[in-house]
């Protein structure tokens, strides 16, 4: 047998809970009235009363009475017959009315359930709707399809409703930004792997080609030293592409430490930052500690640091800050990397965080995808705004330890 929908069952439910008792009540208020009408109208009592006085009225008459009492005894006469009269008037009336009592008593039911159904319709319509809706946004988040727009009319209900759809819309965006958290571990899973394989193929010839430079190095003749030199190059070209990739290829090891970001910020800059470029260095005064992996948290802000120097081409300004900030509800640390230099266009703003996207002559497109698998493994984030011809804007930020601070501060000139 086919399930009723919810919106009808609530219907039934409410109408039944409001017309049951009101049917109850009438059926009882009929049969008390009518128990009632009979009971006050009498015409049974006055009736034997009647009969009873009329037989001592008789027996009174055949008696010698004086006068003064026979006139009296004709009065009670008068108004025993009078009475009697009246009761059956009255049960007459009685009879009448209990033909209207239940009548009425029908249409009040009939209205009562009416304006029962009326208000359980409304009071399903106010569920069950939302509740629908509520059902269609579950489907919609298990498929991976938008929530409605917020700007969109919502389906009207209790304001419980409303709150219920603000948290839903919040489960979604985490369950979206899980969903996008785990597509990109996997393909950066998946890019480590290419780049660990390739870095050990890489290597495994490269030592006997150095061997073998090493050897004609000695014995080649003069006319060769050129195309040694060459193949010496190229050799040391493809040793740093060896090491580019087995860095990428793999996450930072080792027991993480306590990091003070402002030496770690100072550092960075003043051994990143070529003579000729203006560095300015800007760092906070409480800054807290963050507890992670010093060397590879230095490498990936060095990383972006050499890639604003290559953005300024010999001239500019590049200020790297840090100052407190807020990731997921808790203390955090926010490093930023400004340059004055060329810029990005926007349509490779979103790219430059892959692996092997690089505009460097002779570049593995590996720097900024090492620094932002540095900063995800600390469950930091990473994000950059730029614009042409006014320069690139690149931000960390780091999970705080909780209850530490650093006091130092320092400006770069």
């Amino acid at each position: 047998m086919k399930q009723l929908r919810y919106r009808t069952r609530l219907i039934v439910i409410l109408s039944l809970f409001a017309i049951v008792p009101a049917a109850m009540l009438t059926v009882l208020w009929s049969g008390t009235a009518a128990r009632a009408i009979s009971l006050v109208s009498g015409r049974g009592a006055w009736e034997s009363v009647a009969t009873s006085g009329q037989q001592a009225i008789t027996a009174m008459r055949s008696a010698p009475l004086t006068p003064a009492q026979r006139t009296a005894l004709d009065a009670h006469e008068r108004e025993l017959n009078t009475s009697l009269e009246q009761a059956r008037r009255f049960s007459f009336l009685a009879n009448r009315s209990m033909r209207v009592v239940i009548p009425v008593g029908l249409i009040v039911l009939a209205l009562f359930g009416f304006a029962a159904t009326r208000v359980a319709g409304h009071l399903s319509r106010q569920m069950s709707r939302p509740l629908d809706e509520i059902v269609g946004w579950t489907g919609r988040i298990g498929r991976g399809e938008p929530l409605p727009d917020p700007s969109e009319k919502a389906v009207r209900g209790a304001p419980e409703f409303a709150t219920l759809r603000e948290r839903m819309r919040e489960m979604a965006s985490a369950i979206e930004a899980g969903r996008k958290r785990a597509a990109e571990a996997e393909r950066l899973k998946a890019y480590r792997e290419s780049a660990r394989r390739v870095a050990h193929e890489l290597k495994n010839p490269l030592t006997p080609i150095r061997f073998a430079l090493d050897r004609l190095r000695r014995e080649a003749s003069p006319e060769l030293s050129e195309t040694v030199d060459v193949l010496t190059i190229e050799t040391k070209r493809l040793e740093r592409i060896a090491r580019a990739f087995a860095e990428f290829g793999r996450l930072p090891e080792g027991p993480s430490s306590e990091i003070d970001i402002a030496e770690l910020v100072r550092y960075s800059a003043s051994a990143s930052v070529p003579p000729g470029i203006g560095l300015e260095v800007e760092t906070a005064g409480d800054l807290p500690r963050v507890l992670g992996h010093h060397d590879a948290l230095a490498a990936a802000l060095s990383n972006v640091i050499l890639n604003a120097v290559d953005a300024c081409d010999g001239k500019g300004r590049i200020t790297v800050s840090a100052a407190k900030s807020r990731i997921g509800g808790r203390d955090a640390v926010r490093i930023e990397v400004s340059d004055d230099g060329s810029g990005i266009a926007p349509d490779e703003l979103e790219r430059i965080w892959d692996p092997y996207v690089t505009h460097k002559p002779g570049g593995t497109g590996l720097g900024l995808a090492i620094a932002r698998q540095a900063v995800l493994a600390h469950d930091g984030t990473v994000e950059a705004s730029s614009a042409l011809g006014k320069g690139t804007q690149v931000r960390f930020i780091l999970p705080a330890l909780s209850g530490t601070s650093n006091g130092s501060s320092q400006n770069g000139p």
